[in-house]
């Protein structure tokens, strides 16, 4: 039997063995479960297996990793996958955390999608993850949370996208953490970009008119345009959860640590 025949063979247990652990809280087990089929079948292994799990484990699994934290699934996860996970992840927060901290749920959920998109030095790769995920409302949503956090540098990124196009480099804006990614996105993707500025800042359909709105200095003086703040978002992309219905996995499967996820 073929290496590939044999992986075939034994893809339906490696898939129910990464489930069950993930949904008991074994992260950890769960990653020596792909380390071994990793040894035995090459990469290939945690590919199909992270391409046939459902996505609210692929989201309960990687939300417990971020870029400090090694993961052969943040590694290899494809594309389509983490995209479809990211429909889950706000349903592993706690609601009263969104209300009382959410600038910390906001930091984790940047660790989580920053370690994924620059695990490895794969421009390619990196492209399609951003691709991916901002062609979904859920994606679109997932960027503007991260967004947020830095809107001045959000607009002064969109003023230089304006100007210089894919010419623009992160070195040319702000040291803010977000401008990378946010450079990455519009690189990969001009809809993309589009998509999550617009989620974040909904009075504008066009980024040049973004990109020339300006914030004021004055804390008290109203904003002249609306801009949605972290809380707002992610109770947006909480309420963007898919329904049991739609994303309820097969019947015996256990329910998972996150609250209402497969609820």
């Amino acid at each position: 039997m073929s290496d590939r025949d044999e992986l075939k063979s034994n893809l339906p247990a490696l898939t129910k063995q990464v489930t069950e652990l993930v949904l008991a809280g074994s992260l950890q087990h769960a990653e020596q479960a792909f380390a071994d089929a990793a040894d035995q079948h090459g990469d290939l292994a945690v590919v199909e297996v992270l391409s046939t799990i459902a996505p609210q484990v692929t989201a309960l699994h990687l939300s417990g990793f971020d870029g400090g934290k090694m993961s052969l699934a943040t590694l290899l996860v494809p594309p389509k996958a983490w995209a479809d996970s990211l429909a889950f992840i706000a349903a592993t927060w706690d609601e009263n955390q969104i209300e009382d901290d959410p600038e910390r749920i906001a930091e984790a959920l940047f660790a989580h999608i920053h370690g994924v998109v620059f695990a490895a030095e794969d421009t390619e790769r990196r492209y399609e993850l951003l691709q991916e995920a901002s062609a979904t409302d859920w994606g679109s949503t997932a960027f503007a949370i991260l967004f947020s956090m830095a809107p001045r540098d959000i607009l002064e990124v969109a003023g230089e996208i304006s100007h210089k196009g894919p010419f623009i480099t992160a070195a040319t804006t702000s040291d803010s953490d977000i401008v990378p990614l946010a450079v990455e996105l519009a690189r990969a993707t001009e809809d993309g970009w589009d998509r999550a500025l617009f989620e974040l800042f909904p009075d504008f359909r066009h980024s040049a008119d973004l990109a020339d709105a300006e914030f004021s200095d004055d804390p008290d003086e109203e904003p002249k345009f609306l801009q949605r703040s972290t809380k707002e978002l992610l109770y947006r992309l909480r309420k963007q959860v898919p329904s049991s219905r739609s994303a309820m996995p097969k019947k015996g499967a256990r329910k998972s640590m996150g609250t209402g996820i497969f609820n």
